[in-house]
């Protein structure tokens, strides 16, 4: 189904006219004239609003110019932190239809963004001042272009005839490289310094086509704080209707995958590119009997207790999955939407079929990276569309008998003093209250919260679980969730680490704009992942602890409600608490710092590229260093 964005307050906007684009080839976008590509995953249909002179007036500043161009590319939502050089532009932004949120830290800004992006599936805005302000927010645009997010940075930069002559925050060629920050790259997908108010309706035109591509898109508009307040006149506005379009294969290439993968036992391997295509997920599993197991990005897009499923592949994943690649290994595998980098596949060879992959992605340059020796079929395709097509092609026979495939097992608890909180109790209780218990959208931090989340809950929606396995920036999930709670107006919860929360938290934000956002803290007073992956590396001399913490009296005194949970007794009540919440709330977690995380893959995977330990079989323990 076509999912329209458009202005609610615009008086055109039941008179729009239409076209779908249906071509495969987007050269024309500034993105692949630079050597990007767009990002394994699939965005539904968005259209962007038709856009002509008569939506112009020609008084108007270029600051609310640009604001207006976001309004009609469908965006609601801007992050940011102010400054003088951005006066201009936040005053536009400020008394425009977009909510605004003020954050207090451009890093949390842009990682609410790409959160914000993924919860509503509309384009999102960051804004910060001239220099740090855009230092600042890097990572998170980083992390938005390895998500494969729409994200749209508006930043301050010194005017022409102050560059060069020490102003403040000067940001220029004399004080910032322009390769990469101001110009399309790795980072950037389009990038352009406005220096003249003529740019605009090409600037338009570029972002309207950058939008409607499949996959991820992170632009950068750098505005001279002269030119922000100069005058939009004389400028020539074409009509301007684009709609996204989706990239399909040669149905030569279908009809081959379709002969490859019927004519034996065949497993499917889910990835996050593939979450718009859930419904076709499951015909083709049940229609063929075929294994599905999935990303930790990819969780609850096969439901997770389905007897098909067989578990979660990567870091935190489930030994079910080995289990099946080594007793009833499938002749080939369907990768739909996953890069299958180290956080997914470790690079296992165990993972490859006998006859190697059918894999789908929109970016021609994924199938074959992570596994170059593998026998790889290759079709560039976003998912949705190929499995329709796919489908067609099904056979009449009965399918496989599925009932011999092992599933994630639950691990037995046993029982224990009620001080501290095991970290599987926790997870459990989450299960109940939160993932079963609640519609929240589930977000897990980097490190040990990475891991534990991922094999303890299970989801058997799409959209309900979010982690970072490209970058896993620590502060990602404490502030993104901020981002994810707003742009669905509903509640976001946070599995995060005591380190995350004192990096980078958006408490404040959230109380300001009384957001439903919920901390889950891992509160052990260390930097665990850190801690315990030294320690079975057996690297001594690190010091990977902090002096303990009360986060629930932090979120007290910034206006937030929190409460300390010590006892395993106790988390069930305080998890219902927080869900019931109407403010934001931040449940602090003594956890036993000394339970081993689930993540003994990744120690293999460091293994093979040369970290040595120390430790002895009988002594090593299943536990990761680092996260990603």
């Amino acid at each position: 189904m076509t999912q329209k964005y458009t202005d609610s307050n615009s008086q055109n906007s039941s008179n729009d006219l239409y076209r779908e684009l249906s071509s495969t080839d987007n050269r024309y976008l500034e993105s692949s004239a630079n050597g990007s590509h767009p990002m394994d995953d699939l965005e539904v249909d968005r259209i962007i609003q038709p856009l002509s002179s008569d939506d112009f007036n020609p008084t108007l500043s270029v600051a609310d110019t640009i604001v207006q161009m976001l309004v009609k590319l469908g965006v609601c939502n801007a992050f940011g932190v102010a400054g003088g050089a951005m006066a201009s532009l936040w005053n536009a932004l400020s008394n425009s239809t977009l909510q605004v949120l003020n954050f207090r830290h451009e890093a949390g800004a842009a990682f609410a963004a790409v959160e914000a992006h993924f919860a509503s599936d509309r384009p999102t805005v960051v804004f910060t001042t001239a220099g740090p302000g855009i230092t600042n927010a890097l990572t998170g645009l980083f992390a938005a272009r390895g998500e494969g997010a729409k994200v749209i940075l508006l930043s301050a930069c010194t005017s022409a005839p102050q560059r060069g002559r020490w102003a403040i925050q000067e940001t220029s060629s004399y004080t910032l490289p322009s390769g990469g920050m101001f110009t399309p790259g790795a980072l950037f997908n389009y990038a352009i310094t406005i220096e003249s108010a003529a740019q605009l309706p090409q600037i338009f035109r570029k972002l309207a086509l950058g939008l409607a591509q499949p996959g991820g898109f992170v632009a950068h508009l750098s505005i001279p704080t002269g030119v922000q307040t100069s005058l939009v006149e004389g400028i020539s506005w074409p009509q301007l209707d684009v709609a996204a379009y989706r990239v399909t294969a040669k149905p030569e290439k279908i009809a081959k995958s379709a002969m490859l993968l019927f004519s034996e036992p065949f497993a499917i391997w889910v990835g996050f590119g593939a979450r718009h295509a859930a419904e076709e997920i499951r015909q083709l599993a049940e229609k063929t009997g075929a294994a599905v197991m999935c990303s930790p990005r990819g969780k609850g897009i096969f439901p997770e207790n389905h007897p098909q499923f067989v578990g979660v592949t990567g870091l935190g994943g489930d030994a079910s999955v080995t289990t099946y690649m080594e007793q009833q290994p499938p002749a080939r595998t369907l990768v739909l939407g996953t890069r299958l980098g180290e956080p997914t596949s470790f690079w296992n060879q165990a993972m490859i079929p006998q006859k190697g992959f059918v894999h789908v992605d929109i970016d021609p340059e994924v199938p074959g990276v992570a596994y170059p020796h593998a026998n790889t079929f290759s079709i560039q395709s976003d998912i949705k569309t190929y499995l329709q097509e796919l489908l067609k092609y099904l056979p009449d026979t009965a399918c496989a008998d599925a009932s011999s495939l092992p599933h994630p097992q639950p691990e037995a608890i046993a029982p224990a003093p009620d001080y501290p909180v095991r970290p599987e109790i926790l997870m459990a209780a989450i299960q109940k209250i939160v993932v079963e218990g609640s519609d929240a959208v589930v977000l897990a931090e980097c490190g040990n919260s990475f891991t534990w989340a991922t094999h303890c809950l299970r989801f058997t929606t799409p959209h309900r679980y979010r982690v970072s396995t490209g970058v896993g920036a620590m502060g990602h999930a404490v502030t993104g969730v901020v981002g994810a709670a707003q742009a669905q107006n509903s509640k976001a919860v946070a599995i995060v680490g005591d380190g995350a929360m004192l990096m980078n938290n958006e408490i404040s934000t959230a109380v300001k704009y009384q957001i439903p956002a919920v901390w889950i803290v891992l509160n052990d007073a260390r930097y665990n992942m850190c801690h315990q992956g030294m320690k079975v590396l057996g690297l001594q001399g690190a010091d990977a602890e902090m002096p303990p913490t009360n986060f629930a009296m932090i979120a007290r005194g910034m206006g937030a409600e929190g409460v300390v949970v010590e006892n395993e007794s106790d988390v069930e009540a305080a998890l219902e608490q927080a869900i019931a919440a109407k403010v934001p709330f931040v449940v602090d977690v003594m956890i036993d710092p000394d339970r081993p995380a689930p993540s003994g893959g990744r120690n293999k995977s460091l293994a093979a590229q040369g970290v040595k330990s120390t430790t002895t079989k009988k002594t090593a323990h299943q536990v990761s260093f680092p996260c990603v």
